[in-house]
């Protein structure tokens, strides 16, 4: 029977943790984290792997405590204003096997209190794989189209992005009149779909995700394809 990993105590802790983000609270709460965030998240994790094959055995659900798919709770503070040592929110990554860190595709999942999202893509990527894709997109339209605007992919996924997260006008090598301008200033190439706590709590979450991320094949072929790793 599906049973729930994540219950109302994991978004509390986290929203306490908003409210008290310093050693002292941490360490007086160390216990809770584990038992409460942590360790439901390994689970899920473990559980979902076979979900996740089902899709493509080309990504992992690694459920190791260190180096696996669990984001770490600690921010790194050495380039940042802002010095909170804690992450309030949890962050899963199902990387792709080919991947030598989270810019590589993958399929991702956002805990956090008012702000829960399952994202696909590669967030960010070096300046010669965004080349690489934005090139796939240029020679591929029928594809792209397939893969990002079909209705079984946009009923669930967005690709819209900040205007921050996008070039300020297509890149030389390409026609600035390409009908798909817009997604050549992408620097992203990421689609994500807003999650509620209900959702996220639910027993049959597992399952709705997996169903989500099926929905997000063509998409994670496409970018697959484009930076020569297999789906």
């Amino acid at each position: 029977m599906a049973r729930s990993h994540f219950t109302p105590a994991t978004f509390k802790f986290l929203r306490e943790l908003e409210d008290n983000n310093d050693k002292a609270w941490w360490d007086g709460n160390k216990e809770r984290y584990l038992s409460v965030v942590r360790d439901p998240a390994l689970e899920f994790i473990n559980d979902f792997g076979p979900r996740l094959a089902k899709i493509s055995t080309h990504f992992t659900a690694d459920s190791r405590t260190v180096g696996g798919s669990l984001m770490r709770p600690y921010r790194d503070t050495r380039f940042s204003p802002d010095k909170t040592p804690y992450k309030t929110n949890v962050g899963i990554q199902f990387r792709h096997r080919g991947g030598k860190d989270i810019h590589a595709p993958g399929f991702y999942l956002h805990l956090e209190p008012r702000a829960c999202f399952a994202g696909v893509g590669l967030w960010h990527p070096e300046t010669a794989v965004a080349r690489e894709i934005r090139q796939a997109i240029n020679d591929d339209i029928p594809g792209w189209n397939k893969a990002a605007k079909s209705k079984a992919f946009t009923n669930v996924w967005s690709t819209a992005q900040d205007g921050d997260e996008m070039l300020k006008r297509v890149p030389r090598e390409f026609d600035p009149d390409n009908p798909h301008a817009d997604d050549l200033r992408m620097k992203s190439f990421i689609a994500g779909s807003q999650l509620s706590q209900a959702q996220v709590t639910d027993a049959g979450f597992g399952e709705e995700l997996a169903a989500m991320f099926t929905k997000a094949r063509e998409f994670t072929r496409f970018l697959c394809d484009a930076v020569g790793v297999p789906f």
